[in-house]
């Protein structure tokens, strides 16, 4: 069973329908903090609009496409991190995460970004990975730019949030750049 061990306290495990109802009371407590960033969280309501999203998660996975994968702090879920997808001919990935509001400042995503970029470099031995953060997400652009990425650029009007179009940063690494 997959199970990854980031740290003593930090592991990632693949959502199962059980873990719905945890996931939907993670977001529910940190709602308003996650949908100033992630366009996805209102249409997240109740706790069954998670199942069809874990088993396509699930199908994601076994099917070599990346995995998203709940992350676990001293045991209790507190986010998730994943791959979005495996580009398998061009040999790169994005990565994408968030973490529950009172869970940050620990250390906790740049650890298990760490984790993620680790296993694309040596295990699926890709070449190329991107991060997308909001222009003025400073929390979020922090993990890529303690990890060493590159700031590609500025995609403008990259992600509509509700009312409004926001830009987001281009960050990438290559893998002769991890150390």
């Amino acid at each position: 069973m997959f199970n990854i061990k980031v740290n003593e306290n930090i592991s990632l495990k693949l959502l199962e329908k059980k873990d719905t109802n945890e996931l939907f009371a993670l977001v529910n407590e940190s709602r308003n903090y996650l949908r100033e960033w992630l366009p996805w969280v209102d249409n997240m309501k109740q706790e069954t609009d998670y199942e069809p999203m874990i088993e396509m998660w699930l199908k994601q996975f076994a099917s070599n496409d990346g995995f998203q994968a709940g992350i676990l702090y001293k045991g209790k879920m507190v986010g998730m991190v994943g791959f979005h997808g495996i580009d398998w001919s061009n040999s790169k990935t994005s990565i994408g995460y968030w973490l529950s509001e009172g869970y940050q400042g620990n250390g906790i995503m740049t650890e298990t970004v760490r984790a993620l970029v680790n296993i694309a470099f040596t295990e699926y031995k890709l070449n190329r990975i991107e991060i997308r953060c909001g222009v003025k997400n400073r929390k979020s652009k922090g993990v890529p730019e303690r990890l060493g990425f590159k700031q590609e650029g500025i995609i403008r009007d990259a992600e509509y949030l509700y009312d409004h179009f926001h830009d987001c940063i281009l960050y990438s690494i290559l893998s002769r750049e991890w150390v």
